[in-house]
């Protein structure tokens, strides 16, 4: 049976939302994010807004200089995290499984309903009339076999439009985009690449295997895979997202598949720990606090498990983040069941800490303080400098390779 996956991207959806509210801002220039004489960042754009240049991330000084009279709005996150609790629970309405990577984005697995939905077309017909009537807000779904290319397809099908790639059809709908359209590939290695002139996935496609694993060691089969549409069974410590594209980056995950199907308590627990510590380090380093984790387990049979749990507040600490990751884990993988793949992540991410206090002031700041002195040390001498204590192995265990 082949795989079908639907990925649902809300259009525009902070302004969209604030358009909601407000109808009079519809057709205008509309900027959410940081104010317009101040220094900040825009969170989002109007497609209005876009025809002059704005994007997110765009200093807002220089959107007011590509468009000065566009609207500026401070961001409402609750506002926001509000209309996605209803197109989450449209989607979760519609599919068996949903993956929600951010509070306007997710992957939703409808393989086996084309009796329910028929094709996948229809199926991305019916959901985008669902949400459109649940929540009046826009959205793009891009359909095919793989989570890469529904992602990609979406997004071409911006605006308010649908695009379903044929099985089959996946390596030649990539094949004639620039390598840094497909998510995975940051400006640093779509630099890499155009230095031997790779500049299309096609490129990549005809690439010699042998040249792609010698100049990208690991990557160079991941590449492949990407090329071919297919999704990428991550190998131990692969991000989803590469290190060039975090500075935009509306999720951060990691994944750990295990060279054994893995059922030991503290194997699994360490592994959990790296992994939560290795994403609180790039959620800091871009400047972030989350408000929502995300765990995926997969079993030796390939079934996927992915569950979320909303924080009380958006944090950046290591140690708030691998409670509640230890609790959720807890919570939906039974004791002595063996794994396949464990991954762990965050989304929600957000420019400020939230108003609530887990942790006092004074215990913040110390946590503040410690956490910025261990990423020097490890981004001067790699990630095994400083570990939290959960992620040391064992007496008379190796630390590595788990």
């Amino acid at each position: 049976m082949t795989a079908v996956f639907l990925h649902v991207d809300m259009d525009a959806f902070y302004v969209s939302v604030e358009e909601l509210e407000n109808p009079a801002l519809r057709g205008l220039p509309v900027v959410v994010g940081g104010p317009r004489d101040a220094r900040g960042v825009v969170a989002a754009a109007s497609y209005a807004a876009r025809r002059f240049g704005v994007h997110s991330a765009m200093p807002s000084r220089t959107a007011v200089r590509l468009c000065p009279q566009a609207v500026f709005l401070p961001p409402r996150f609750e506002l926001y995290q509000q209309r996605s609790r209803q197109v989450h629970a449209v989607l979760c309405d519609f599919a068996p499984v949903v993956t929600m990577v951010s509070v306007d984005e997710a992957y939703l697995d409808i393989t086996g309903c084309e009796r329910l939905y028929g094709t996948p077309l229809a199926a991305a017909t019916q959901l985008r009339d669902r949400i459109v009537s649940a929540t009046r807000l826009p959205c793009s779904i891009g359909a095919s076999s793989s989570h890469l290319v529904c992602k990609v397809a979406s997004d071409y099908a911006k605006p308010r439009g649908l695009l379903w790639i044929v099985p089959g059809g996946e390596a030649a709908f990539l094949g004639g985009l620039p390598v840094a359209k497909v998510p995975g590939i940051g400006a640093v290695t779509a630099a890499a690449l155009a230095r031997i002139g790779i500049r299309t996935m096609g490129d990549i496609a005809r690439t010699d295997a042998a040249l792609l694993d010698e100049l990208f060691g690991n990557f160079g089969p991941v590449l492949r895979r990407k090329a071919l549409g297919l999704d990428a069974d991550h190998d131990a410590g692969a991000a989803f997202l590469s290190r060039d594209d975090e500075a935009t980056a509306k999720s951060i995950s990691q994944e750990h598949t295990f060279d054994a199907d893995e059922a030991d308590p503290g194997r699994l627990a360490r592994a959990l720990a790296r992994m939560v510590e290795q994403v609180a380090r790039r959620l800091r380093a871009q400047g972030g606090h989350a408000r929502t984790i995300h765990l995926k387990l997969r079993d030796p049979q390939f079934r996927t498990l992915t569950r979320a749990r909303t924080l009380p507040e958006a944090t950046d600490l290591d140690a708030v983040l691998l409670a509640a990751a230890r609790a959720l884990f807890a919570a939906h993988h039974p004791p002595g069941e063996p794994l396949r793949l464990l991954g762990f992540g965050v989304t929600g991410i957000q420019a400020a800490a939230g108003q609530l206090s887990l942790l006092d002031q004074p215990q913040r700041e110390r946590w503040t303080r410690a956490l910025a002195a261990a990423d020097r040390l490890r981004a001067r001498h790699g990630n095994a400098a400083v570990r939290l204590g959960g992620t040391l192995p064992g007496p008379g265990k190796a630390g590595g390779g788990e």
